[in-house]
């Protein structure tokens, strides 16, 4: 029977009718070993948002009780968050758009928009607002009581707070188990499991500084280490805020896909019996999604419907091996000297 397209994404559109069989390509070794981009699964933010929530209540109501400046700056953190993840699964469902005339290849990059917006108010409402905290109770000094209850809240919250990122970590783990966590925050196309990666980081950090702090503040009594825990989560959210809006802005210009993806779909497409070279080549991450632009010169076919036909077969293969290749333009032409 004829061979069918997967639903029209490609350049070559299917102009012709096949009136053979079309065998597509198994996928190979390269392709088995390389990390498929699930569809947005929020596992990760539902496992945020529910630490956090419990996080804000326990910080909010033991700041109250003991007076702790650093615990205040941390229990607004933690409401911060959870507006945040708020947010993140709102953007994830407006990814899921399907495509219209006004947005031809959908809204997958959408979630890269309220993932910066995420990193704007970790930096504005966490970061800064903590600093302004920690600058005020170093003019306006305010003894810290029950210490011991400021420390066990704390204690509690990286329990939290560690389940948390061990969400996160095991979904990028399902993944990439190969990658560090540097190489993995710096590499990823998925802003959003980065966003719920890169706060739960800073929240770890976050509270071991203000528990050191709260801990100098009960041993000495002196408020100022208080305070200035309080400044110091502040700058830690700035920077990582900073870190978090650096690579999301850089996939909302326009982000290749990542390089093993990138290399492994090109090894695929010089394989190609039917392809003499590869002249050019660009992918373009679309969320979770990848377009594909090639230009390569074509063995010699007796007609241009051969040639057609050959086109229409490799985007087919290209798309079974990729499951992410959503989009494939495909131009034949002979290199340039």
């Amino acid at each position: 029977m004829p061979c069918k397209r997967r639903p029209g994404w490609t350049h070559t559109a299917w102009r012709v009718h096949n009136t053979e069989p079309c065998l597509l390509a198994a996928p190979s070794k390269l392709t088995d070993a390389l990390p498929k981009m699930k569809e947005e699964s929020p596992k990760a933010i539902f496992y945020a948002l529910a630490a956090n929530l419990g996080i804000a209540i326990c910080k909010f109501a033991a700041a109250a009780f003991t007076g702790s400046g650093s615990l205040f700056a941390e229990a607004i953190h933690s409401t911060a968050d959870c507006g945040n993840q708020l947010l993140l699964l709102f953007g994830l469902r407006e990814a899921r758009k399907p495509v219209s005339p006004l947005h031809p290849m959908g809204s997958g990059r959408e979630i890269n928009f309220y993932s910066l917006l995420v990193a704007l108010l970790l930096f504005f409402v966490g970061g800064v607002f903590s600093v302004y905290e920690g600058v005020h109770r170093l003019i306006v000094r305010e003894p810290l009581q029950f210490a011991f209850v400021a420390l066990a809240v704390l204690g509690v919250s990286v329990v939290l707070e560690s389940l948390s990122l061990w969400g996160a970590v095991k979904e990028i783990r399902k993944t990439h188990p190969e990658k560090s966590m540097w190489r993995w925050f710096r590499e990823t196309r998925e802003s959003d499991l980065l966003v719920v990666a890169g706060e739960d980081i800073a929240a770890l950090a976050g509270l071991a500084i203000a528990f050191i702090a709260v801990l100098l503040t009960m041993v000495t009594g002196n408020p100022v280490y208080d305070a200035l825990g309080s400044v110091g989560v502040g700058l830690l959210l700035m920077i990582i805020a900073w870190l978090v809006a650096r690579e999301v802005k850089s996939m909302i210009v326009g982000e290749s896909a990542s390089p093993e993806v990138r290399g492994a779909i090109e090894a695929h497409l010089r394989a190609r019996a039917e392809i003499r070279g590869i002249i050019n080549m660009i992918t373009l991450q679309w969320g979770r999604h990848v377009v594909v632009a090639v230009q390569a010169e074509m063995i010699d076919y007796a007609s241009g419907r051969a040639m057609v036909d050959a086109i229409n077969i490799i985007e087919a293969d290209l798309q079974a091996a990729f499951p992410q290749v959503r989009w494939v333009f495909f131009e034949p032409d002979v290199p340039r000297n």
